[in-house]
């Protein structure tokens, strides 16, 4: 039995940054809700709002304009922290080492957040005092990515976007440990270790730095890990978990030394790390420091036990999770058992854990061994799992997410479904269909089974037939459907919810469309949410799907249905690959489309990104969807011109497209409209998205990039918004390059 131990107050972040607001600054006040609203998290935050100052070596000025140019700012170079105003806030600062040296110590870190740069093509390790001294430090080599890991380094540094919340909110999540001595030997096949991965974590106490001698470092240097973990971030969007195991733990980290945890574990915050394993063993003083220095990093607290006699029922186990606590966002507790009856201890530990700590950090639980591999289908936070690629497994009774799955099914957790996307033949956007979801699924070991049927016209009971099944697991619209089409006179759909209908993502109602239908799990208590009617039948593509025949008609009391959107969320990675979330802050943009349903998911993606003024082309926006934003329709060439000549050299920051391809001369013309010349003073470059997709006479982005635009494509995303469409309907991930990999366009 456990009993009540005091329990530490976890400490709320305090980085030296602004209070983040988490979930979009939309008004509330003017957009109606109904209480099956479900709140929408944009994950983009104003962040830090010190000044950005660059610190960089010889011959490596161009970074200075880099780093700027992500943030979407000017810059300027300047001579020493000193002469640093307060009033440069919105501009990017550089300064060459040789100065920075002489004055980093002195800066006043409430108004500059200083950030070591180097290239690893020019040598390791960079200067270690400066590495030391500044805030952050950003390892690159010039690639073809490069843009896109300092943007990511970048945005989460200065705390514009984090991942944590939305993982937290999962019912479910995994992370494969890299178990590589070289994580070089893991980027051929990255693609697919990472199916099913929320994160990925690099063992640092496992790679093997070869000396010249021909022999490897007991511990490899700094200068080492810092230059695999940046060959691991410029290869993956995952979220990284930086681990330093000791040697008691199954690791090779001394535990005689625990400065040298510190060392390379702060080293760690400061190249921007998502995650950082920190034993609990270590000094409390130590884990203090970093819990309190962590930046936006989250901190991991670790406890193993590989006696073989460690009892979850102890108080002893209680103990230890309430003093991991004190420092930590997850706390991660293993042990080695020999007796089956420790995993139901285990869940009792979790259960009580739940109840008498209700406002502590998440649990991660498991039972390591043969006979503990049922505890890793129990445990939903961050399961480390394995990959039959990997050299090794991490630790023993590692299991695949495909075993942990095919588990969770032969249990009863994880019941087979029928999942479809339900399509036009007059569809423009052709998503991935059966093949890449077949391979999801057999990559994740899911039972589902996935079909691609055909609807007739936007009346709901060409939808509603294929919802309305006992063994329905969700779908994806393609085009999506009006919100108020899919609610025009249908029974089914307004009888969920016991009357209330199908709740709806604050997303999905302010655009007015919805692209996705997720199956949700109702309260045992709740009433009877729709009758179990038999719909007419639905057509079909194919008779030779397994799937189209013999359905049990009738969504289970048990189940009720989710509306969303997924493309605003697909226009919202693309737009910020390469840039940061500030980039578009009170910037102006421009939004050609046909109709307002064809432009409603960018207008709520720049909503999202806090744009601060909106020209449209061709639609009226909705109510709903003009608030908070300035919004200004344009009919002719000759007002757009007016706009571009108020608007200044800045002008438009960022122009979306949803006309079709037959349209696209137009569009070539408005960028061109636009657009800066090549030999422009603007330090700024502007961004266009085509959301286009077929053969065209003339490609816009051809255009937009002759005239300063970073030009995007409707194959960025159609990809992003897959892989948020799977998110959302089996509840795994599955990355952005897996998607582009399947689909034959490769990024590497």
């Amino acid at each position: 039995m456990l009993t009540q131990v005091p329990m530490p107050v976890h400490r709320t972040d305090s980085n030296g940054t602004v209070t983040l607001d988490i979930a979009m600054d939309l008004d509330f006040k003017t957009a109606s809700s109904t209480a099956g609203d479900v709140k929408t998290n944009s994950r983009l935050q104003r962040g830090d709002t010190r000044t950005a100052v660059i610190v960089y070596g010889p011959g490596q000025e161009k970074i200075v304009s880099i780093f700027a140019d992500v943030l979407g700012k000017p810059f300027r170079l300047t001579h020493s922290f000193q002469a640093i105003r307060t009033a440069e806030q919105e501009l990017v600062l550089g300064i060459t080492a040789g100065s920075a040296r002489l004055s980093v110590a002195a800066r006043d870190r409430n108004t500059v957040v200083a950030i070591h740069v180097h290239n690893v093509d020019l040598g390791m390790p960079p200067d270690t005092f400066l590495s030391a001294q500044c805030d952050y430090e950003f390892l690159y080599t010039d690639t073809r990515f490069f843009r896109r890991d300092l943007a990511r380094f970048i945005s989460f540094t200065l705390g514009q976007i984090s991942h944590h919340e939305t993982l937290m909110a999962k019912p479910r999540t995994f992370f494969i440990s890299t178990t590589f001595p070289d994580v070089r030997a893991a980027l051929p096949n990255i693609e697919v270790l990472t199916v099913g991965c929320d994160a990925v974590e690099l063992r640092v106490d496992l790679l093997e730095e070869p000396l010249q001698d021909g022999t490897f470092a007991q511990i490899p240097s700094l200068s080492y890990v810092g230059e695999q973990l940046m060959l691991l971030r410029q290869r993956t969007e995952l979220p990284i978990i930086y681990t330093t195991r000791c040697t008691n733990e199954n690791g090779r980290f001394p535990m005689e030394n625990p400065s040298l945890f510190y060392e390379y574990l702060y080293r760690a915050i400061q190249w921007g790390v998502e995650y950082i394993d920190v034993e609990v063993w270590l000094p409390e003083d130590l884990r203090r420091r970093l819990y309190e220095c962590r930046g936006n990093s989250h901190i991991m607290s670790a406890f193993h036990d590989f006696s073989g006699t460690f009892k979850w029922s102890s108080t002893y186990a209680q103990s230890i999770f309430v003093t991991s606590c004190k420092y930590a966002h997850i706390v991660k507790m293993i042990a080695i058992i020999n007796d089956h009856n420790d995993n139901f201890e285990l869940e009792f530990f979790r259960s009580n854990i739940r109840a008498q700590y209700p406002t502590s950090p998440p649990l991660s639980g498991i039972n390591m061994g043969e006979t503990g591999q049922i505890s890793r289908t129990f445990n939903k936070v961050f399961t480390p799992i394995t990959h039959p690629l990997l050299p090794i497994i991490a630790a023993p009774g590692q299991m695949s997410a495909a075993e942990i799955n095919a588990a969770l099914a032969s249990l009863g957790q994880l019941p087979k479904n029928n999942l479809y996307g339900i399509t036009t033949s007059f569809s423009r956007i052709q998503a991935p269909h059966a093949p890449f979801y077949e391979k999801c699924f057999n990559e994740l070991g899911l039972p589902h089974n996935f079909a691609v049927v055909e609807r007739q016209s936007k009346e709901p009971s060409n939808i509603e037939a294929w919802c309305n099944q006992k063994s329905f697991g969700g779908a994806y619209l393609s085009p999506a459907i009006s919100f108020t089409s899919l609610m025009h006179n249908s029974k089914f759909f307004t009888k969920l919810n016991n009357g209330s209908g199908p709740n709806v993502t604050e997303a999905a109602r302010m655009i007015g469309m919805v692209d996705t239908i997720v199956v949700q799990s109702r309260p045992a208590n709740s009433p009877e949410s729709a009758p179990s009617s038999i719909p007419s039948s639905p057509h079909r593509r194919s008779d030779s799907s397994p799937i189209l025949s013999n359905l049990t008609y009738g969504l289970p009391a048990s189940c009720s249905l989710l509306f969303d959107n997924a493309s605003w969320r697909g226009i919202v990675s693309t737009l910020t690959r390469e840039l940061a979330p500030s980039a578009y802050f009170g910037r102006t943009a421009v939004v050609l489309a046909s109709s307002a349903d064809d432009a409603a998911s960018a207008m709520y993606a720049l909503k999202a990104l806090r744009v601060g003024k909106v020209y449209t082309v061709g639609f009226k926006t909705p109510l709903a969807l003009a608030r908070s934003f300035e919004v200004e329709h344009f009919n002719s060439l000759e007002s757009l011109q007016r706009a571009r000549e108020t608007g200044g050299e800045s002008g438009p920051f960022v122009i979306i497209s949803a006309l079709g391809p037959e349209k696209s001369t137009l569009v070539g013309m408005l960028v061109r409209l636009f657009g800066g010349a090549r030999e422009s003073s603007s330090q700024i470059r502007k961004v266009f998205l085509d959301l286009a997709d077929g053969t065209r006479k003339d490609d816009p982005s051809i255009v937009a990039e002759q005239h300063g635009f970073a030009a995007y494509g409707v194959e960025d995303t159609t990809a992003f918004t897959t892989a948020e469409t799977v998110r959302l309907l089996v509840g795994q991930n599955v990355p952005y390059s897996f998607v582009r990999l399947t689909s034959g366009k490769g990024m590497f």
